[in-house]
């Protein structure tokens, strides 16, 4: 089949790179794809196979007067991207994921860590002279991991800035289409476990407080916040891996409709999650809420994740 690909690709390398040529190059190897595994599966030998595919496969002019296409010089075209420019970003992209998946990770992560400060302070495993400096000194870590996570996202952001274009579109070539196309299904049994165990290990998080009050341990906030940090990773890493592949398999259908929902989404992400926060924040200091205002983050990420869904599928009509 490598033989075939690489025959196609010649055959096309010197043509306009158009989307009209992307879609014949793309129909014309699915056709000889078929072809080969009909021969091959007839019990034709794979030097038999490849050779009675090449050779009904006819003249470049003839196919594209066949298929009503001509040849266009002038033709405008989109920016294309090679084999290695696809694979820097997907690699960017995967490293972006991460950034901003620890980056809400650590969010998440230095409200466990302000909470757990209170409580050492009021159990006396922790002192300070006084209590002024004691609560300075709570919020010290918390304001450290909220700057950390600010500079991961706007890192990440601008490493990833130099590939907007591609939601613009841009021509890639059919081969390595394949390619992503095949990258794409390997990654989604990946994707598809980590969205399920993310949104298991959030819904499941308040376990956490009822099972060790039980115990009388008083933790169980910091364990439920845990839970909801890993499991809020696990949803951001595997859903930016799964976008940066969809972008290029679905690269002639990425419509502005669906930028405007991804953007629409992103917007209320940004305002959800911290307004989540400091409600957590207030309601805990102010009235001293911390047995029960553990329940806003499970809330919230079952609101945002019904607000997602029901928005996409009413754009989608």
């Amino acid at each position: 089949m490598e033989t075939i690909i690489n025959y196609l690709e010649n055959m096309f390398k010197n043509l306009p790179n158009t989307h009209e040529m992307l879609k014949l190059k793309e129909e014309i190897l699915s056709n000889m794809e078929d072809k080969y595994y009909e021969l091959k599966n007839s019990g034709k030998t794979e030097n038999e196979a490849i050779g009675i595919v090449i050779s009904e496969f006819g003249n470049i002019d003839e196919l594209m007067e066949a298929y009503d296409i001509k040849k266009k010089s002038d033709e405008k075209s989109l920016p294309s991207m090679t084999e290695e420019e696809i694979n820097d970003f997907l690699d960017e992209n995967k490293k972006s994921a991460k950034m901003i998946g620890f980056g809400v990770f650590l969010s998440i992560i230095a409200s466990a860590i302000l909470v757990l400060s209170y409580q050492l302070i009021d159990m006396g495993i922790v002192t300070f002279p006084s209590t002024e400096f004691g609560n300075i000194a709570g919020l010290i870590p918390f304001f450290l991991f909220i700057t950390v996570a600010v500079i991961l996202f706007i890192y990440a952001g601008l490493k990833i800035e130099k590939y907007k274009h591609i939601e613009y579109g841009v021509e890639i070539d059919s081969v390595v289409q394949h390619k992503i196309q095949q990258k794409n299904e390997a990654f989604h049994s990946s994707f598809v476990r980590s969205i399920v165990t993310g949104v298991t290990l959030i819904i499941l998080s308040p376990l956490t407080l009822i099972i060790l009050s039980a115990f009388r341990v008083d933790y169980g906030v910091v364990f439920l916040l845990l839970m909801v940090a890993v499991g809020v990773y696990m949803i951001v890493y595997s859903g930016m891996v799964k976008d940066g592949y969809k972008k290029l398999v679905k690269i002639e259908k990425y419509s502005m409709r669906e930028k405007e929902q991804n953007r629409v989404i992103a917007a209320a992400n940004s305002i959800i999650w911290p307004l989540a926060l400091c409600i957590f924040l207030i309601t805990g200091f102010l009235f001293e809420m911390w047995g029960i205002n553990w329940i806003i983050f499970p809330i919230t990420a079952l609101l945002f994740a019904t607000f997602s869904g029901a928005y996409k599928i009413l754009k989608s009509k």
